[in-house]
């Protein structure tokens, strides 16, 4: 069993830390934790290892090598060489691919399936045929969803949050211990949270520290900003942040779609600018962004900037390959199993049923009881439930 990260661009952690291996081992399977390309220890990128290669669009074109479809490529040849000596009945194995790792598993289907034996993902069914801008309007709605939800668990929130709003434009931006400039736009990115188990409770925490801070000592303190670093940065990720919105892309360039559908939206103006006075907090909360990656943030954090122009080439960038083959996926012969969350604030539930009926042998465990990332919060339920649609085949 190979489990496929989510993301793009987040390495494995080690096999003890991760709650599935137990029960993968224990349904008699060898796991394998591959880290893909460009994470962990698969080269990490990093905007000195991108210098590397040279000027700006010799990075640019190195970094079109890091989406689905090279991901795959390496797949394969680890496959092979691992299974060399296997019987033939062996030399296939399965794939666990986990929200991003579910959008690969895809394209594995797609370009090469007589490699896998099966495949279960875990809010992974992606947006095929979707175009980038149709992606974000969908995420951005349900985005809004949690927002109204958060104020509604914590409606003292409401003024906490416009206060804290005003006191980062009030100093210009908060300086940040890894140098950045953390201002109002990069503080209402915090909603990437939402659509986690804990994810409220997590942002609260993070406003309620703020607030503490500037009561107790009229400034923000170090282990808060450190906090809010974490909560927040890319800097360790960076292929995250840069390839992001390719991820969504077939022959067709991104152009920052998620800032352009985002400033189209009455509830995130403040994509537009600064938010007005703390009068209107009553009449329109601020709203805080989902998964969303925005150009200003290469502006933010110092790993980024260095990347920023980089950035900008890959988004306007009109020669993405096709990550899946459609006729391939309308009669594949592998078993997939998917776990599909109703209120997934990141794989909306709409287009990922558009592209369940578009995959032949393909069966769901749906339910609106869990968030995207279950597989870690939940782990015995999702994967009882994944299991059971292997063993229970349907009369």
């Amino acid at each position: 069993m190979v489990y496929l990260e989510g993301g793009p661009g987040f390495g494995c952690r080690p096999p003890q830390d991760f709650p599935m291996t137990q029960a993968i081992l224990d349904k008699g399977y060898q796991m394998l934790y591959l880290d893909q390309r460009g994470t962990g220890l698969s080269s990490p990128i990093s905007a000195a290892t991108l210098a590397l290669h040279g000027d700006v669009h010799r990075q640019a074109d190195y970094l079109k090598l890091f989406r689905a479809d090279s991901i795959v490529k390496d797949c394969e040849a680890v496959r092979k060489t691992l299974t060399e000596d296997f019987p033939s009945h062996l030399k296939k194995w399965s794939i666990f691919g986990q929200s991003y790792g579910g959008f690969v598993a895809l394209s594995y289907l797609s370009f090469a399936p007589h490699g896998l034996r099966e495949v279960f993902t875990a809010g992974g069914l992606p947006p095929i045929g979707q175009t980038p801008e149709q992606v974000y309007r969908a995420t951005f709605r349900k985005c809004a969803e949690r927002n109204k939800a958060y104020y509604k668990k914590y409606p003292e929130d409401v003024d906490a949050v416009h206060g804290l709003a005003f006191h980062i434009k009030s100093k210009g931006g908060l300086k940040l211990p890894s140098g950045g400039v953390l201002t109002v736009r990069g503080f209402l990115t915090l909603g990437r949270n939402f659509g986690m188990h804990g994810g409220l409770d997590s942002v609260h925490d993070l406003v309620f520290r703020m607030k503490t801070d500037l009561a107790t000592f009229q400034f923000i303190t170090r282990p808060t900003l450190s906090a809010l670093e974490r909560a927040l940065s890319f800097d360790d990720n960076v292929i995250y942040a840069v390839l992001h919105e390719s991820i969504y892309c077939e022959n067709e360039a991104s152009n920052w779609a998620a800032d352009r559908v985002g400033r189209s939206l009455r509830e995130f103006t403040w994509l537009s600018g600064a938010p007005q006075s703390a009068a209107s907090v009553s009449e329109a909360p601020l709203f805080f962004s989902g998964e969303m990656i925005f150009p200003f943030l290469f502006d933010i954090f110092p790993e980024l900037e260095k990347l920023a122009v980089v950035a900008d080439e890959l988004a306007k960038f009109l020669g993405w390959p096709e990550l899946y083959d459609l006729f391939q996926l309308a009669r594949n012969e592998v078993p997939l199993y998917a776990a599909t969350f109703i209120d997934d604030m990141y794989v909306d539930f709409a287009i990922a049923q558009q592209t369940a009926r578009t995959v032949k042998n393909c069966r769901q465990y749906i339910t609106n009881g869990m968030y995207h990332n279950a597989l870690r919060s939940k782990t015995d339920e999702v994967m009882k439930e994944l299991f059971a649609l292997r063993d229970d085949p349907i009369d």
